[in-house]
């Protein structure tokens, strides 16, 4: 893109006109060359080099024209009558600088060599764009309230469904897009991207990922943001709980009495065996820890798996079944 006018001014790419206006006015005040008479010539190629930043970037049609075809298709585009040939403003440094702080001499707190020449005086004694101020509390006047920025329209969000697989070990999407954008000449255009997505490890439903200006564009308008939201398929075996994996498991009563053993497949196709020798009654809950869900924040750590057990009672017993039952039970 050649010159990075967003890098320049310190701001997002997708800068309000306020955004612009504050960060032109902190520069411009920092970089000043009658403010720095001890490197003037750094501060006058600074000074110079964030003005023409903020022409441009004020400027709607110049930043749809920069944000699409960088510097260079600034320069080739062809100039409106009051616009120069190198297809930046015809305003110098020192005209934006009074449009925002005034045309009056500039005193930054000296006499002589720190007064400004560049802009005309007033007369007045002893006054200045800056007199009668402190600190950041500045009476800034800009003819730039009049100009109308486009407006960034509210974000486009689309499911990205994934499998509790995906969201246990992570995975590589590639999602193709198609979308409506304007040229630099203010005319409609498709236009295809394939965007990558990592999906990380532990991510949980409601995670969104937002791809900055990849979504459709209408006239007089900033491209939408596309974002996109993960969505969880449910598992034929897993439930998630938070960080957590529940699962539900049948077992018999004299399982639940005598002892088991629970096999399962985990979500990263490992087996799993899981000894249970405490008795289990209906509903038991039996906890294992760290083999539950990644937790995104806390690379190496896991939540639990928490399996709740169904015992299956018998609906029939011999008589010698019921009596050998209540020999084993002591009854």
């Amino acid at each position: 893109m050649g010159v990075d006018y967003y890098n320049i001014l310190k701001v997002y790419k997708n800068a309000t006109e306020d955004d612009l206006k504050k960060a032109y006015r902190k520069l411009a005040m920092k970089w000043h060359p009658d403010k720095n008479p001890t490197n003037k010539k750094e501060a006058e190629a600074n000074f110079k080099q964030i003005s023409e930043a903020y022409a441009v970037l004020s400027d709607p049609q110049r930043r749809m024209v920069y944000d699409q075809l960088g510097e260079q298709g600034l320069k080739d585009r062809p100039p409106p009558e009051n616009e120069s040939t190198s297809g930046f403003s015809s305003r110098s440094a020192e005209d934006i600088f009074a449009e925002f702080f005034g045309s009056s001499p500039l005193n930054f707190g000296s006499s002589g060599p720190g007064r400004s020449k560049r802009f005309p005086s007033d007369g007045g004694a002893g006054g200045g764009a800056f007199s009668g101020f402190s600190g950041n509390d500045f009476n800034f006047r800009t003819h730039s309230e009049r100009a109308t920025m486009p407006k960034k329209p509210p974000p486009v969000e689309t499911k990205l469904a994934c499998s509790l697989e995906e969201l246990y070990s992570g995975s590589k999407r590639k999602m193709k897009i198609s979308r409506t954008i304007m040229d630099a000449y203010g005319k409609e255009i498709k236009d295809a991207e394939i965007l990558s997505i990592e999906v990380k490890p532990g991510w949980k439903k409601g995670t969104k990922i937002t791809f900055p200006d990849k979504g459709n564009q209408q006239k007089n308008q900033l491209p939408a943001d596309l974002v996109f939201v993960i969505d969880e398929k449910p598992h034929e075996l897993f439930k998630r709980d938070g960080n957590d994996l529940i699962v539900n498991q049948s077992i018999t009563l004299a399982e639940a009495i005598g002892g088991t053993s629970v096999y399962l497949k985990t979500l990263d196709k490992r087996s799993l065996c899981v000894p249970v020798k405490d008795i289990v009654s209906p509903g038991y809950e039996f906890v294992v820890a760290n083999e539950g869900m990644p937790i995104t924040k806390e690379p190496g750590h896991r939540g639990d798996l928490k399996i709740i057990f169904e015992v299956k009672f018998p609906t029939k017993l011999t008589p010698e079944q019921r009596a050998g039952l209540k020999r084993a039970l002591g009854g």
